[in-house]
């Protein structure tokens, strides 16, 4: 891909100390008002012309933005690969990166990543807006310049945030932990079942109990590759035998998310208990989450979910569906012994459920 890349000038010193890259794909936050007065990308090579408070950084910034800007809906698995080889390839050469990302997809690409970087030892910093930077309320302006410095920020020496977040609105969250469950205010982003890592007032608050530790043995590892093969089941009350049955005739279908109610629980039905039987034989591999924001799978707690546990569906615990949905893709491609990935499955390989 034909990436743009943007050395923005500020007032620091001939050669800053720490340097950060910022990977622009899209989204809300890259929006202006052009001359016709409609919405369009901005060039990010006059970025100091809209935030002017850039030059007071003493840092090296670098921006490489996507050819193309992409709207979140449109995100997919090959823009998950790219954004992390782009870090992968300029890991040493950076002390942190901030990622500007459309709201809509932000979660599962920070769930996404935060398994493909395994070893990561820097921070990487979701953010975007609710608003357009064009616009004179817009919230871009402090998101970009407190994920930055938090994408800067040290203590004796190492990083203060190892691991992929997403920062928004104040707090700092756990990326693979997060949600997006409002569209209508400028706090677009909680973390229900995982404290906030940190929150940005007069200063900026960090929670290290909560944090990833650096590691200074750790060594950066690119782990590429998702099966799209994948998706999700809502279960509703007066949901048919036929709904069921016909979801699960969905062609070359390897994995699925079970969204059930409450801590587990679905309906006990002979037709949908063989159903679920059947997909099973057939090598499909099923995770239960729950459909409440804040929610736990706890199979077999009611009798309702004990018949799922004893035909072999597999228990997500308080996971998201965000960090569900992009875990299974990542291992039905990467894990190919089945008892093994539904091990891995129920087991946390970077923070994104309690272990």
């Amino acid at each position: 891909m034909n990436y743009k890349i943007v050395n923005i000038r500020t007032t620091a010193s001939v050669d800053p100390v720490d340097s950060i890259l910022i990977i622009y794909t899209g989204g809300t936050f890259g929006m202006a008002f052009d001359e016709a007065g409609a919405l369009a990308p901005f060039n990010f090579g006059r970025v100091i012309d809209r935030l002017p408070e850039l030059r007071g950084l003493e840092l090296k910034i670098t921006v490489i933005s996507f050819p193309e800007p992409r709207d979140s809906s449109n995100i997919n698995a090959q823009d998950w690969e790219d954004i992390a080889y782009i870090i992968y390839e300029n890991y040493s050469q950076y002390d942190g990166f901030v990622i500007l990302h459309g709201t809509d997809t932000m979660a599962y690409s920070a769930s996404a990543l935060s398994y493909m970087l395994d070893g990561l030892n820097k921070p990487v910093i979701f953010t975007g807006a609710q608003i357009p930077i064009g616009s004179i309320r817009s919230d871009a302006r402090e998101n970009l310049i407190t994920a930055i410095e938090i994408a800067s920020a040290k203590k004796g020496g190492v990083p203060v945030v190892n691991e992929v977040c997403i920062y928004f609105n104040y707090f700092l969250l756990r990326g693979n932990r997060s949600q997006k469950i409002r569209s209508s205010t400028f706090a677009a982003f909680q973390s229900q079942n995982y404290p906030y890592l940190a929150e940005s007032g007069i200063e900026i608050e960090y929670r290290d109990n909560y944090m990833k530790p650096h590691d200074p043995k750790a060594k950066l590892k690119l782990r590429k590759g998702f099966d799209d093969n994948v998706a999700i089941l809502k279960i509703f009350p007066g949901i048919t035998q036929n709904t069921v049955e016909g979801f699960f005739k969905i062609k070359n279908l390897r994995g699925v998310v079970l969204e059930t109610y409450g801590s587990g629980n679905t309906m006990n039905f002979p037709w949908f208990i063989k159903a679920m039987q059947k997909a099973l034989k057939k090598g499909v591999v099923i995770f239960n989450v729950s459909q409440c924001s804040g929610g736990e799978v706890i199979q077999g707690r009611y009798e309702t979910s004990k018949r799922l546990n004893d035909i072999g569906i597999m228990g997500g615990g308080d996971i998201t569906t965000e960090a569900a949905i992009t875990k299974l893709m990542f291992l039905l491609h990467n894990e190919k012994d089945i008892e093994k990935l539904k091990r891995k499955l129920v087991t946390p390989i970077n923070g994104e459920m309690d272990g």
